[in-house]
């Protein structure tokens, strides 16, 4: 059981609740309630759950044992028949006498005179119309008076023939003089009624408001609705489900007054739903509530661009619900998808199944018949995952469409009444049957808080003692009220495992409650954040839950509650170095962040360097000179100069090998003044360098002490941060590539370096020397090498980013693809960030060829190379001098290609035909390259270029069709950006495929995915990385760099077509899967084979021999 402190501890379901709520004093009445709620009211309303107290079977159910009870028989006598006399004075004189009589007596007394019953007995006396007033008039003096708390027994119980319900009929009496007494003690009642009691009443006021034939009675609950808002608005934010829809039709009422009275009531109630980011749309919500037909698609319209951020609470979900109801009826497409996006952006953000239960069976199977039987497939994946979300939330199981859910727990009054009295007894107090008035009224409002799943002190200890103390006397009821408070809160806990070291050591930063979001998407909502100094956290969750957003939120100072950068000093380690910063020096670089300069000397930052690796040599040369992974301990340098509190690191062994991953992990666990907070998908760095896991899920952040090892044990789920395991409904898959000319094996070798050197310009050192290597459709190569050994600048010379220019060359089969994916993979998006993944590839592919391709070195024309071309172009023929313009087609000649050329000033009629070899040696070797490039891709079969093959191609990836459609790349995390880039990059259906580490950014489930895809690939692989997992997994052959040198082993490089399995072609009687307009699969008949001359024979054979045995034969059957 957890702890609970008396004086200063709250205590709630999943949360905190501080909020100031109204408190009366012990033996006092309750006063009218302040008319505007308190900041905390407004920030924090409690889920409802909507089930109410139910009706006690009797009028008056807590008289009947009051002669049981203890308290004392009243002292004196009271005729009760003088409150009903004639006389309008003797009544008034009479109805404070008895005000006095009470409170002398106590709670019991107006049981005992049988003030009650005959109230009531009066309210209904047709014949006297002075009773009927006179009784009206007994209540209200008495609440007046100040005698309310004595009263709520038999006021505030719901039952329908009680003394709430008269009054109500009561306002409906011809004689004026008695309707307006009854309204008056209706009014009275509600302003200076425990709010607690509105859970009590409200099913009576909506029951008569809906039932009632009399326009009178109808009215008056409109305006009590009205003056609750006011009087009780937490109470009745949490009715506001089954508030809204009686409202709705009550605007409706063909009598004006009461339509006035629901429209006033209506504009009241939407009042109390406060949430930020639709409070500006509720007049176009009320307007769909009232007209439906002709406002509901201009209120999804109006909502379909909404960021939700805010907690969704009751009143927000009950002002959505109807219109969501009725835009899911909707004809339109559009608007039905614009529903489900909202209800899945919106259940997102509510904390409760009992906020959204009581909308289930509305909502959830119309979704389901959206996603049943729209036509759009991409409106079917939002449905579904409204879906996916409103049964995550609502705990729905999977074969329930939320019409058949079991209620939920409801409270019962008399059984927290005997809790209670059971405490008091406990606790030294006086022996108090459960049924006595007073406690008996505590355990109604006990019972309404709980069905409200509310945990508050505060609450608590303002609602219940005023009651209770009337059966007890002058005994402090307080500490049973506590303890009944925390055994319920025990009860429903849903809180997390507390564990024992949350209070140890010195904490850097300690946020109970805050929010996180990104663009449109919510990234954590209600969570809370402890950071304890000299700990190191490793923060997990999957790709595009925010970790990265969170770091760059805290070094932004954009956390609410988060200490002030001045007092906890934090520094971000990011991804990678700006790449307009590579021509500056390491050791300028460094210098010129003024928060270095103002914490270290330039000596001090020389050292530091030095330190991990820059000695002074290294220190002149350029950023742009380091391999990726010297530029992370360039990144890493700068945090240790900066001597922070804590220390953000995102991914920081991407592109470390392994003597620096170590070198790493032990720095990070020397320190000990300084906390440590990184995301990494690196297993292994985590498990030996975390002493804490932050585990980032379902918008919530939550410590786990101990290593991954430790974390898994209390969450076994979180086991693939291990294992490369492949879910089975989580998968990549890469396009197979199309048949190249004269490949027939997959061994035949297709990209060749032969003899090659390299040297960057300005670089003191070589790069490569000598590499002869090859690749085929065959081949799984991994790159190994320590960083700077010149990994990236071999892959970059294969696929022609770079040319050899120190001899040696690089030959591909003419129609090669190869996708690229670099090692800075945010290179190919970093100028296209504004744009969706959808609008890049139209941008990309605009031309039918890679765009990208056109910035390669290897088709960038130098100054030599186009004075080379304009001397090669002059061609004579019959003694005319002609001059090459453009290539403009290839045809087949014998073992190569000749292809065919334009001439400047002549039309196409003059084309004349050249071989490869020539014009290479005319110097059109990067024109021939070109065309070979544009022919590749028109014998790839050119793919569409549309929404819904783009969107099938992302997903492959495992990137959702509204993050392609809808999301622009700056919204989305280091993962999903790798999927666009591995996506766009495989868009040709590449033979080969380069990828510089690619193990960055991709979460364990994504690297999975990766791996069994690559596994699975018809064609070649070459991958650069330093996890050993991933390429023992991947590949079969290393090419190991050391020095600039190649060292390769486990190959199989033949010479012409090897003797390896011939690749077979595809039955050319196999059809691709055609779409319709909205993208669904389109079935159509299977084609009857023509058998062949031998099958047919074979068939005769089989015929005569069934004929022989008398069997029915027919001859068209062996047609096919």
């Amino acid at each position: 059981m957890a702890s609970y402190n008396t004086k200063l501890s709250t205590r709630s379901v999943g949360r905190d609740w501080d909020w100031n709520v109204r408190r009366a004093q012990a033996g006092t009445s309750w006063r009218k309630p302040e008319t505007t709620r308190t900041a905390f009211e407004r920030k924090k309303i409690c889920p409802p759950h909507l089930t109410s107290i139910p009706p006690v079977q009797s009028n008056y159910p807590m008289m009947a044992p009051a002669a049981q009870s203890a308290s004392a028989p009243a002292k004196g006598k009271f005729d009760v028949q003088s409150l009903f006399a004639a006389d309008k004075a003797a009544r008034d004189e009479s109805a404070l006498g008895l005000s006095a009589f009470v409170k002398a007596n106590g709670v019991e007394a107006l049981g005992q005179i049988g003030f009650p019953d005959a109230a009531l007995k009066a309210l209904g006396n047709k014949k006297n119309a002075a009773a009927r007033e006179g009784a009206a008039a007994a209540i209200s003096t008495l609440i007046e008076d100040g005698a309310m708390q004595f009263l709520e027994p038999y006021l505030i119980n719901g039952s329908q023939e009680g003394l709430l319900a008269a009054l109500l009929a009561g306002v409906a009496d011809k004689e004026k003089p008695v309707a307006e007494a009854c309204e008056s003690a209706l009014k009275s009642t509600v302003q200076n009624m425990n709010p607690w009691g509105t859970q009590v009443i409200l099913p009576l006021i909506t029951d008569r408001v809906e039932k009632s034939g009399k326009w009178q009675e109808k009215k008056m609950g409109f305006s009590l609705i009205s003056t609750l808002t006011t009087a009780a608005p937490t109470q009745m934010a949490l009715a506001t489900p089954i508030l809204v829809p009686v409202l709705a039709n009550g605007v409706h009422d063909t009598k004006d007054k009461v339509a006035k009275a629901a429209t006033k009531a209506l504009d009241k109630v939407c009042k109390l739903c406060e949430n930020p980011d639709i409070i500006r749309f509720i007049p176009e919500l009320k307007k769909a509530l009232i007209n439906p037909v002709e406002e509901v698609p201009n209120a999804v319209k109006a909502l379909g661009a909404t960021t939700f951020v805010a907690e969704v609470t009751a009143p927000t979900i009950s002002l959505l619900a109807p219109l969501l109801v009725r835009g899911l009826d909707e004809r339109q497409t559009a608007i039905k998808r614009k529903v489900s996006l909202i209800a899945d952006n919106m259940s997102k953000l509510v904390d409760s199944e009992y906020t959204v239960r009581p909308f289930l069976p509305q909502l959830l199977p119309r979704l389901i018949k959206v996603q049943d039987t729209i036509g759009d497939p991409e409106a079917r994946a939002v449905a579904g995952r409204a879906i996916a979300t409103l049964r995550r939330i609502g705990k729905v199981p999977a074969d329930s469409d939320g019409t058949d859910l079991p209620p939920l727990r409801v409270a019962e009054g008399p059984a927290l009444a005997s809790e209670l009295a059971g405490f008091i007894k406990k606790l030294g107090g006086p022996e108090v049957d459960p049924a006595h008035s007073g406690i008996a009224q505590a355990g109604v409002y006990a019972a309404a808080i709980c069905n409200a799943h509310i945990y508050d002190q505060k609450t608590w200890e303002a609602a219940l003692p005023t009651q209770a103390k009337l059966s007890v006397g002058d005994y402090d009821v307080l500490p049973a009220v506590r303890e009944l408070l925390q055994k319920k809160a025990d009860e429903e806990s849903t809180d997390d495992i507390k564990f024992d070291d949350e209070e140890e050591g010195e904490d850097l930063c300690n946020i109970e409650q805050f929010n996180l979001a990104y663009g449109a998407k919510i990234l954590l909502h209600h969570a809370s954040m402890r950071l304890k100094r000299g700990h190191r956290y490793g923060l997990l969750g999957r790709n595009g839950s925010g970790k990265s957003t969170l770091m760059n939120a805290i070094v932004n100072n954009q956390v609410e509650g988060f200490p002030d950068p001045s007092v906890v000093r934090t520094w971000y380690v990011a991804h990678d170095i700006d790449g307009s910063e590579e021509t500056i020096s390491i050791i300028d670089w460094v210098k010129a962040d003024p928060r270095l300069a103002a914490v270290a000397t330039v000596e001090e930052m020389s050292k530091t360097l030095e330190s991990v690796g820059f000695d002074e040599k290294r220190q002149t040369e350029t950023i742009g000179s380091l391999s990726g992974g010297w530029k992370m301990k360039l990144a890493l340098a700068r945090a240790i100069i900066f001597k922070a509190d804590i220390l953000l690191l995102d991914e920081p062994t991407n592109h470390l090998d392994v003597v620096n991953i170590t070198w790493l992990v032990d720095y990070l666990t020397s320190l000990t003044q300084c906390t440590s907070i990184m995301v990494s998908h690196d297993s292994d760095f985590l498990n030996r360098t975390i002493t804490d896991t932050l585990h980032l899920n379902n918008f919530k952040l939550k410590r786990y002490p101990g290593n991954l090892e430790k974390f898994v044990e209390h969450v076994p789920e979180a086991r693939s941060y291990f294992q490369l395991d492949v879910a089975e409904d989580y998968q990549f898959k890469l396009p197979n590539p199309p048949l190249l000319d004269g490949v027939k094996t997959k061994e035949k070798s297709l990209l060749k370096m032969k003899d090659v050197s390299f040297q960057y310009p300005g670089s003191k050192v070589q790069q490569l020397y000598n590499i002869n290597l090859q690749v085929s459709l065959s081949s799984r190569v991994a790159v190994l090498g320590p960083n700077g050994s010149g990994k990236s600048t071999l892959v970059k010379l294969l696929t022609g980013e770079t040319e050899p220019n120190l001899g040696g060359t690089v030959w591909k089969h003419p129609n090669l693809v190869i996708g690229y994916v670099a090692q800075h993979a945010f290179h190919h998006i970093d100028h296209h960030l504004d744009k969706t993944p959808l609008e890049y590839m139209l941008w990309r592919y605009q031309t039918g060829e890679d765009l990208e391709e056109l910035s390669k070195a290897s088709r960038v024309l130098t100054d030599e190379e186009k004075k080379k071309m304009a001397e090669g172009a002059v061609v004579v023929k019959e003694g005319v001098k002609r001059t090459i313009d453009e290539l403009v087609a290839r045809k087949k000649l014998k073992q190569s290609y000749e292809y065919e050329v334009s001439f400047k000033g002549l039309s196409s009629a003059e084309n004349m035909w050249i071989s490869r070899d020539e014009l290479i040696s005319r110097g059109f070797e990067k024109k021939v390259l070109e065309l070979d490039t544009r022919e590749a891709q028109r014998l790839g079969l050119m793919r569409p270029l549309v929404r819904r093959e783009i969107e099938k191609h992302f997903e492959d990836f495992g990137l959702e069709s509204e993050f392609v459609t809808h999301n622009s790349m700056r919204g989305l995390s280091g993962g999903q950006k790798v999927k666009v880039v591995l996506g766009a990059a495989t868009w040709r259906r590449p033979h080969i495929i380069c990828l510089d580490e690619p193990t960055n950014y991709l979460d364990r489930e994504s690297l999975a995915a990766l791996t069994a895809a690559l596994k699975n690939f018809e064609g070649g692989v070459l991958v650069i990385t330093h996890n050993k997992e991933f390429s023992e997994g991947v590949c079969s052959e290393v090419w190991a760099m050391s020095n600039g040198y190649l060292v390769a082993s486990g190959h199989n490089w033949v010479e012409g077509q090897g003797s390896g399995a011939r690749i077979d072609k595809k039955d050319g009687d196999e059809e691709e899967i055609e779409y319709d307009a909205l993208g669904n699969p389109i079935v159509k008949a299977k084609k009857a084979k023509k058998l062949s001359a031998a099958e047919l024979r074979k068939k005769k054979k089989e015929r005569m021999a069934r004929r022989k045995r008398g069997e029915e034969v027919f001859t068209d059957e062996d047609e096919f």
